[in-house]
C-alpha cells in the first residue's frame, strides 16, 4: 500500500491509540507522519501517567491535507481537549473532509471533529462520554465496536483497536470516498 497517513497529536495523546494503529498501518506498508501544532516532540498517557515521548515528523503549519491519504486522530484526554483549540489543526482536518478522504478517529479523538463542524448527520461511535456531545454537534452516535461512514472510521476504546486498525487499514486502501463530507 503506497499511501501516506497523518496522525494528529499533542501531548497527553493515549499511547497505544497511536502507535497500535501506526503500527497496523506500516505493516500494510503506508508511510505515517505524526503531525503536532508544534512541531517538537511529544508525550504520550498510558494508565494514567505521563509515559515515552515521540518524535513528530511535521508541525501542522507546515503541511497540508494534499500531502497526505488519509488522518487518522488518537484519544486521550489531554491531547484532543487541546487539538480543539488550535485553528491550524482544525483547518487540517476540515481540510481532509472537503477533499474526500479517509478520517479516523478513536475514544476522544473525536472531539476536534466537534469544533471542525464535520460530524453533522454522521453516524459514528467515541469514548461513551462524549455521546451528547456528538449528538449536540448533528452526529448520530451509536454503541458499536468500529463504525464506518463513507471512509469516517470510529471507535469507542483500546479494547476495540484491533477492529479499528482492521477497518482503518481498509480504508486507506480503499482511498477517497466522494460520500465523505463535511
Amino acid at each position: 500500500m503506497k499511501k501516506k497517513v497523518a496522525i494528529l497529536a499533542t501531548n497527553g495523546f493515549e499511547e497505544i491509540e497511536l502507535t497500535s494503529p501506526k503500527k497496523a498501518l506500516e505493516d500494510a506498508g503506508a508511510t505515517v507522519h505524526i503531525i503536532s501544532p508544534s512541531g517538537e516532540s511529544i508525550k504520550a498517557w498510558n494508565d494514567g501517567n505521563w509515559s515515552e515521548t515521540y518524535k513528530v515528523d511535521h508541525a501542522v503549519s507546515d503541511v497540508s491535507a494534499s500531502d497526505y491519504n488519509s488522518l487518522m486522530l488518537p484519544g486521550g484526554v489531554l491531547n484532543p481537549d487541546q487539538l480543539r483549540q488550535d485553528d491550524a489543526s482544525i483547518r487540517f482536518i476540515k481540510d481532509f473532509f472537503k477533499q474526500h478522504k479517509p478520517v479516523s478517529a478513536i475514544c476522544h479523538g473525536i472531539q476536534p471533529l466537534i469544533d471542525a463542524g464535520v460530524l453533522n448527520g454522521r453516524k459514528l461511535t467515541s469514548y461513551p462520554s462524549l455521546q451528547k456531545d456528538i449528538e449536540n454537534a448533528g452526529g448520530n452516535w451509536v454503541d458499536e465496536e468500529v463504525v464506518v461512514d463513507e471512509g469516517f472510521t470510529t471507535s469507542r476504546t483500546p479494547d476495540d483497536l484491533d477492529a479499528f486498525n482492521a477497518k482503518l487499514v481498509e480504508e486507506v486502501k480503499e482511498g477517497k470516498h466522494e460520500e465523505q463530507h463535511a
